[in-house]
């Protein structure tokens, strides 16, 4: 098997690699991003054959957005790009674990350093991580 290019390691030219990962019915695998250095589970996303090759092949994170229909290079809108440093396969072959150093230290949408800002209280979802950065300021 080959490995995915990862910056600092060989290429090789074929993609077998990709055959070995148990795609969903929509041709689909969940996809971890967890940061490199602390090791913090920043967010969960889907990735389409063409996002993990491309996620491979350029060292940045890139997506399947289900909600838009197309490709999402992580970072396009707000900057908050992923740099990889490793991609790691579970043992069923089905999900995908992304190490990555994430611009800004911002990977949420809502502005928080992680989208699993939410813990279970006493019966309540409550945010225990602060805005680090408004929303409104990242996606004018």
């Amino acid at each position: 098997m080959s490995a995915p290019h990862v910056p600092g390691q060989h290429q090789s030219a074929s993609d077998d690699w990709l055959d070995q990962i148990r795609w969903d019915s929509s041709g689909l695998v969940p996809a971890i991003a967890q940061d490199a250095e602390s090791g913090r589970i920043l967010m969960v996303a889907w990735m389409n054959r063409e996002a993990l090759l491309e996620t491979a092949q350029s060292g940045r994170a890139v997506y399947w957005s289900r909600s838009r229909g197309r490709l999402w290079r992580k970072g396009e809108e707000s900057g908050h790009a992923q740099a990889v440093r490793a991609i790691r396969l579970d043992c069923d072959g089905d999900v995908v674990l992304l190490a990555v150093d994430q611009a800004g230290g911002i990977a949420c949408h809502t502005g928080r350093q992680s989208c699993f800002f939410r813990q279970l209280q006493a019966g309540d979802w409550v945010a225990v991580d602060p805005v680090l950065k408004d929303p409104e300021i990242i996606y004018r």
